[in-house]
């Protein structure tokens, strides 16, 4: 496996590598010019290739979670704690924040509905409510740690 992945690494910055050096070959002005007529094909290899970095990244960092999570038990408890723990504040947050009557005019023509506006809302207190939970931990790992002394 350690082989496969050096391979599909190996040929990924390789391609990455002349993608790159194609786009500088072409220059500024030349790219600027196609993507203003909406030709994207010089760039459009190089977008490719980060995704597909991108999105092997994910399922590498997905199957390792998971696969430590499953064979480590005593972990599993505890990343259930804090799932439950993070969706809590996030259904606390939805429930405290009321969606705003009124419609705001948006930059693209369109309106922010009661929906938009409750899940904004939500967004907020969720940050605000895990911003003091941070807080509150810091203070008391802090002072725990001076009381310890």
């Amino acid at each position: 496996m350690h082989k496969i992945l050096k391979i599909v690494a190996a040929v990924l910055g390789l391609l990455g590598i002349i993608f790159l050096v194609r786009i500088i070959s072409t220059g500024d002005d030349e790219i600027k010019a196609a993507a203003a007529a909406g030709d994207s094909a010089i760039v459009d290899p190089m977008a490719l290739i980060a995704y597909v970095i991108l999105g092997l990244t994910v399922l590498a960092v997905l199957f390792f979670v998971l696969k430590n999570l499953f064979t480590n038990t005593a972990g599993l408890k505890n990343t259930l704690i804090g799932v439950g723990a993070f969706v809590a504040v996030l259904v606390i947050s939805y429930v405290m924040s009321g969606g705003d009557a009124r419609q705001y005019d948006l930059q693209d023509g369109g309106f922010a509905t009661d929906s938009t506006s409750q899940m904004v809302g939500a967004g907020l207190v969720a940050f605000y409510l895990l911003l003091a939970i941070a807080a509150i931990a810091m203070l008391f790992a802090g002072a725990k740690k001076i009381i310890n002394k």
